[in-house]
């Protein structure tokens, strides 16, 4: 009798190491960190996914990286895998700012910390932070180096814009109006593709609505083929006036390369000056080359430090520094936001090449 107690202890010892094991290798799946970006076909997110990887390939937290290939319903299924696993903080990049929010809700009753980065999530209370760099400085940064660069007057502007569902386009465009208006006004620049921009050329502040009619208008959806097919509208359609010498605001790199060939391919576009931003590799041997203007470069590692630098701040159980705040139409949001450069051929090698963001045999003809 006691040799089959014994025998009984050692079975039931047995079935809890087993059980145990079990737990802890579920424990192993477990993640600290999700991460959800919008797409793999724009190569600013696939180099972040990288960067993510390593900020944190010397911490003791883990990571799972998801995109949501410009989905909203996989974006949402995304956020539900990782909630499956265990994540105490999400960063997520929305595709669509408000069809986000009930993805980030499901986050926040859960516990997560949520962290919109580079784009915010609006229409909801459920987040918590916003990584981001100072959206309405690169939309002034644009319409600068097209103001530095007007020769004369009634010069010919050509206004294109991001995604009608990313709040980040509006805070561009919204940027680069209140440097463009003044000189829409003044005859310094003649609007030649929005009769929605040219009906509210006299006012200097414009409403979400105001904005959004005039984005709906332009919207490239950030697509070089939308980019493209707009271009070619435009220029078609464009009197003889409203050629020559032209100015672009083109809203990323990615459009700015396919409304640059666009207007290359004219005759009758004498010269032409065009911005971008995000200091994309093919876009900067474009710049090189004289085929793009400027871009403005977002130091995308320095953002993905300060992504994972709040998330481990707030797995470490601290809380995280910001420097502003950011209306989502709910609530303010806190923020941390990261300066912007402004990338030409006459600086490109000191800013790009000397800080070892590209190494310079990835160009040709750069002196």
């Amino acid at each position: 009798m006691k040799k089959f107690k014994g025998l009984t202890f050692l079975v039931i010892l047995m079935i809890f190491a087993l059980v145990a094991a079990g737990c802890n290798n579920g424990g192993d799946s477990s993640v600290d960190v999700g991460i959800v970006l919008p797409t793999k076909d724009e190569p600013r997110w696939v180099q972040d996914e990288q960067r993510f990887k390593d900020a944190l390939a010397d911490s003791d937290y883990s990571t799972e990286i998801l995109f949501s290939q410009g989905s909203s319903a996989k974006e949402k299924e995304n956020v539900e895998a990782l909630l499956n696993k265990g994540i105490k903080v999400l960063i997520i990049t929305p595709h669509d700012g408000a069809a986000a929010a009930a993805a980030v809700e499901a986050a926040k009753k859960e516990g997560v910390t949520v962290i919109a980065y580079d784009r915010l999530i609006t229409d909801t209370d459920a987040v918590d932070y916003y990584v981001t760099f100072d959206s309405l400085a690169v939309g002034a940064a644009q319409a600068q180096y097209l103001v530095d660069n007007a020769d004369g007057s009634d010069v010919p502007l050509y206004l294109y814009a991001g995604a009608a569902s990313d709040n980040n386009a509006f805070l561009f465009f919204e940027g680069a109006w209140k440097v463009l208006q003044p000189k829409i006004a003044d005859g310094t620049f003649k609007i030649a593709n929005s009769s929605e921009a040219e009906a509210l050329k006299d006012s200097a502040d414009l409403s979400r609505d105001q904005l959004g009619k005039i984005i709906g208008q332009i919207t490239t959806n950030w697509d070089a083929n939308d980019a493209k097919n707009k271009a070619q509208t435009h220029l078609t359609a464009a009197a003889d006036d409203l050629k020559g010498d032209v100015s672009i605001l083109a809203p990323n790199d990615g459009t700015a390369r396919s409304i640059a060939d666009v207007f290359a391919s004219d005759n009758a576009i004498t010269n032409y000056f065009v911005t971008g931003q995000d200091a994309e590799k093919a876009s900067i041997q474009y710049i090189i080359d004289e085929q793009q203007s400027m871009t403005v470069f977002k130091d995308v590692r320095t953002l993905v430090k300060d992504a994972m630098g709040m998330a481990v701040e707030v797995l470490d159980g601290n809380t995280p520094e910001t420097t502003g705040s950011y209306d989502n139409g709910e609530v303010e949001v806190k923020a941390k936001q990261t300066d912007v450069i402004v990338v030409d051929k006459e600086n490109v090698k000191a800013e790009l090449i000397d800080s070892k963001y590209y190494e310079a045999s990835e160009f040709t003809g750069l002196e």
